[in-house]
């Protein structure tokens, strides 16, 4: 396992008020210095849910991304806000944006999104045993849901609507998941 590099120094290059900008000089193990810049994490935490309805479907919301000047499916995604744990957050934001609670939910991996220049993460949930029931959000529009069963992940990737990374690393992981509940009961 190699050494992590030095952190010589930390500071802030740029700032809205939705990023931060940070500088790291750094010092590597053998000696070489460089600058890197990166995006800071910001805020508690952020969560992706996967809920999964008995029949086997995920339910996806359509979202507009501003970054891709398009609407997208996905699963449903936000903010951990101040005070909340992560359960909390995601059974929030499944309300606000699908219409559905989950009366189980399950932590699967924290996963990071761009490590390169990132230091952000977004936790992955998988819920289930869902029921119906709504909360306001924060986005600007109703966001339009559908079903789609699982098993027919493959089909879903084919389409030119479904291109969100988060969204699409968080499907597999419940797949594998279920996959291998699904063995231990056997």
């Amino acid at each position: 396992m190699p050494t992590k590099p030095i952190i010589l120094k930390r500071h802030s290059v740029a700032k809205t008020r939705l990023f931060q900008v940070e500088q790291l000089d750094l010092r590597f193990s053998n000696g070489v210095e460089r600058s890197y810049e990166r995006l800071a994490s910001a805020g508690y935490g952020a969560v992706a849910i996967v809920p999964v309805t008995t029949e086997g479907c995920v339910i996806l919301v359509q979202e507009y991304g501003a970054g891709i000047n398009g609407y997208q499916w996905g699963v449903p995604k936000g903010a951990v806000d101040p005070g909340e744990t992560m359960i909390d957050a995601a059974n929030r934001e499944l309300m606000e944006e699908a219409g559905f609670g989950a009366r189980s939910l399950h932590p699967l991996k924290n996963i990071h999104l761009s490590p390169s220049y990132m230091e952000r993460s977004i936790d992955v949930v998988y819920a289930e045993d869902l029921y119906q029931a709504s909360l306001p959000g924060d986005e600007p529009e109703p966001m339009a849901t559908m079903e789609w069963p699982l098993d027919k992940l493959s089909d879903l990737l084919d389409r030119d609507d479904v291109s969100d990374g988060i969204s699409i690393s968080a499907l597999f992981l419940v797949r594998d998941f279920l996959e291998a509940r699904k063995s231990q009961v056997k």
